[in-house]
């Protein structure tokens, strides 16, 4: 099993910038594809990036694709998502996500992201 614990968010104006970062343990998390997911009030949950194990590999949602980048440090266990101008659609609650086979799963508490007008 995995852990996984997310952190970097919190209140920003438009057009503004955070930086969330996931940190994991447990099961050797570089031998699994990663991913940032978020989960805004009455939405359902939507995928925001993927990276590859290696990280050569990354996969955006259209909506934040030239906005958002996402990146992994293997020496260090840390999956991150730089977040640039961010907009209010864009706030919501910011999961961590591994996947195993074709599956995702969630085990961090996720990071609030709220963008005001």
């Amino acid at each position: 099993q995995v852990q996984l614990v997310e952190s970097g968010g919190g209140l920003v104006q438009a057009g503004g910038s955070l930086r969330l970062s996931c940190a994991a343990s447990g099961q050797t998390p570089s031998n699994y594809a990663m991913g940032w997911f978020r989960r805004a009030p009455g939405k359902e949950r939507e995928v925001v990036a993927t990276i590859s194990r290696s990280g050569a590999n990354t996969d955006y949602a259209d909506s934040i694709k030239g906005r958002f980048t996402i990146s992994r440090d293997n020496t260090k266990n840390m999956i991150y998502l730089q977040m640039n101008n961010l907009n209010p659609e864009d706030t919501a609650v910011y999961d961590c996500a591994i996947k195993y086979g074709r599956s995702w799963s969630f085990w961090g508490q996720g990071t609030q992201v709220t963008v005001s007008s």
